[in-house]
């Protein structure tokens, strides 16, 4: 085992997709200012819902998010060119995480994936092939890395498709309801439309998601149908980006392939020249620690936190505690209606809150259907009551894949004493309704 995780192998694939990754958030910062994106997510909205426990990281005021992903934009062509890469690296890293953090209206599971790989990446030597930090000397060259960093970006891809293809083991996808519903919510066009509306076509795409999720990685591992794979994964990603329109991740996800091949495939077609000796070996004690001591716990994490929602009372599909960072991507379509009640308790004076004054258009759609969010906006209605006495009742039901709406929120429960459990599920979502 020790033997072959510290193989050496060509470093082609690693560098090849340093650039590639480069690229990719590059178009994704810069995308984000060209297309209004941050307007709308960032310098729009009066409330942000942040993630639970960093509502302290918040977007820059005036201008200031432009010039935020302006510098992402610049660390991704630095590290596209690999330029002061180390550096590059972990402040993108810690830029993207903040974006991350700091809002959830705008939630795609690739910007979870960039974090996971933004991270991985600071600690690997993608730079030192194909980089200006050779060309100047800030490091050396090397054209041999140990297989096992080939081996995490598999292992990290695998644990996305197989709690992708888990996820959409359930009734609506299995009969085709959530496809049906998505494909026809994505164009106007008369052809399309009759396309989308027939059970044949979106039980077709139903199940080639599924076996897609289940089978790539399989294909991909190996050889004879490596091809084969990639072909399909072309497929089924550029179907993805034409007609759902999910950023950058189509084009990610087509990157991690560079893994699978044998490196020195992957120099024959990007790099041409061929490698007669090492120039320097990546083999020492220090890759040995980092593989044993952060990338072995880190991926361990990965592997079971998609588990955490089966600890959880109810059903994720309805309550949402453990959604994100489990991979359940796409699986459901979701409305509400909600309104707050506030009841003064020292006058028992009552009324209805206008939850609409202070959000956009999107996050008041938003808001009734997620319950974290209704948990967070409570906690505004009290601090703009600032101290005063008060009660708040919610009334909100949803409907899952357009079926009859049913009750979210305890309208008893007097959400300005409620907590929120992080962990566990918060007794205020009823489940059984």
């Amino acid at each position: 085992m020790n033997s072959t995780l510290f193989k050496t192998i060509d470093i082609a694939p690693l560098a090849v997709f340093r650039i590639f990754f480069g690229f990719l958030i590059a178009c994704e910062s810069f995308g984000a200012i060209i297309s209004g994106w941050i307007k709308d997510v960032l310098i729009a909205p009066q409330f942000t819902f942040s993630f639970i426990g960093f509502e302290w990281i918040q977007p820059l005021s005036g201008n200031g998010m432009y010039y935020y992903f302006a510098l992402m934009g610049v660390l991704g062509i630095s590290i596209m060119i690999g330029f002061r890469y180390v550096l590059s690296m972990f402040l993108f890293c810690l830029l993207w995480t903040g974006v991350y953090l700091m809002q959830k209206s705008s939630y795609n599971n690739h910007y979870y994936l960039l974090i996971i790989i933004s991270f991985m990446m600071i600690f690997l030597p993608a730079n030192r092939y194909k980089s200006l930090d050779v060309k100047f000397g800030y490091t050396k060259e090397s054209v041999e890395i140990p297989y096992w960093i080939n081996l995490i970006f598999i292992i990290q891809i695998t644990i996305v498709y197989f709690y992708a293809f888990v996820a959409k083991l359930y009734p609506d996808w299995l009969d085709g309801t959530f496809t049906k519903n998505l494909l026809q919510g994505t164009t106007t066009r008369p052809f399309f439309l009759e396309l989308f509306a027939q059970k044949w076509f979106y039980l077709f795409i139903a199940y080639a998601g599924i076996l897609y999720d289940l089978l790539i990685i399989p294909f991909l591992l190996y050889r004879k149908t490596r091809t084969l794979a990639l072909l399909a994964s072309l497929l089924f990603h550029l179907f993805n980006a034409i007609v759902l329109q999910i950023g950058i991740f189509p084009f990610f996800a087509l990157s991690f392939a560079l893994f699978f091949y044998n490196p020195d495939t992957i120099r024959k077609i990007f790099f041409r020249n061929k490698i007669t000796k090492p120039l320097f070996p990546s083999l020492n004690f220090k890759n040995k620690k980092i593989l044993y001591f952060l990338f072995t716990p880190f991926l361990f994490i990965q592997l079971i936190l998609p588990l955490r929602h089966y600890f959880i009372k109810g059903d994720v599909l309805w309550t949402e505690e453990g959604h994100r960072l489990s991979w359940r991507m796409m699986l459901r379509e979701r409305s509400g209606y909600i309104s707050f009640e506030i009841v003064e308790n020292d006058t028992k004076q009552s009324m209805i809150y206008d939850y609409s004054k202070n959000l956009t258009s999107k996050q008041a759609r938003q808001l009734p259907t997620k319950p974290d969010f209704i948990w967070q906006y409570c906690q505004k209605i009290k601090e703009e009551y600032n101290g005063k006495n008060i009660s708040i009742y919610v009334n909100c039901a949803n409907s899952i894949n357009r079926k009859p709406y049913k009750i979210l929120i305890d309208p008893k429960y007097d959400m300005a004493k409620a907590k929120w459990n992080y962990f566990f599920h918060n007794e205020w979502i009823l489940i059984n309704n």
